[in-house]
Formats: C-alpha cells, sequence, structure tokens
C-alpha cells in the first residue's frame, strides 16, 4: 500500500520558482513491471495533465512536451522523496498538483497505468 504525501505549495511571484516535495513510502521494483513516479496537476476549468514521471529503477525521466525545460523531476531515495522543481511560473500554472505511482504507460500524461495519488498540494500564482 503505497502511501503519498505532497509539500511545498504555496504563492509565488510570476516568473518565480517553487518545489514541490512528495514523501512516497516506498519505491515500487517488481520484474516484468516498469514502475515509477509521476507529477500531474489540474487547474481550474480544465483536465488533469501529466507533468513529468521518473521510473523507479533506472530514473529515466518523461516530461510532457508542453512544459519540458520549465519542471524538473529527481529523487532523493536515501529520503523517500520525489521533488518537482518549477521556474518561470506564470498564472496559467496555478493549479493543484498531485504526486503519483504506477506503471509506467506510452500515455501516462493522461492518468494511464496511475494507481495511487496523493491528496495534492495548491500551487497559486499571483498575477
Amino acid at each position: 500500500q503505497v502511501q503519498l504525501a505532497e509539500s511545498g505549495g504555496g504563492l509565488v511571484q510570476p516568473g518565480g520558482s517553487l518545489t514541490l516535495s512528495c514523501a512516497v513510502s516506498e519505491f515500487i521494483l517488481e520484474d516484468g513491471a516498469t514502475y515509477g513516479v509521476g507529477w500531474f496537476r489540474q487547474a481550474l476549468g480544465k483536465e488533469r495533465e501529466g507533468i513529468s514521471w521518473m521510473n523507479n529503477g533506472d530514473g529515466k525521466t518523461e516530461y510532457a512536451d508542453s512544459l519540458a525545460g520549465r519542471f524538473t523531476i529527481t529523487r532523493d531515495s536515501g529520503k523517500n522523496t520525489v521533488y518537482l522543481q518549477m521556474n518561470s511560473l506564470n498564472a496559467e500554472d496555478t493549479a493543484v498538483y498531485y504526486c503519483t505511482v504506477g506503471v509506467y504507460s506510452a500515455y501516462w500524461t493522461r492518468d494511464y497505468g496511475i494507481s495511487y495519488w496523493g491528496k495534492g498540494a495548491l500551487v497559486t500564482v499571483s498575477s
């Protein structure tokens, strides 16, 4: 039973940066399945969208094309923590951000393969 807990949300100025943290109870490694951790977000009036993905086994990452270069996913296995570094934030980035765990899918940005979700952390970028 994987447990996830996001933290680090809050208010940030336009153009600023913020780093979210996600405490993960365990990084699953299973033969024949590529488990990993992903970050998603949902803004008011929009569908939930994938931001980034990191495989537990080899650390390989993927990013949504629209966000690549501004957002970075990292991991500190010793602290059982995953991070989302966010730069050059604007009002359109205001959303609830979720940490997730699941099996990799080519369609992960559409929530495919996701089994566990955190409760979310609100990030507000003032305009």
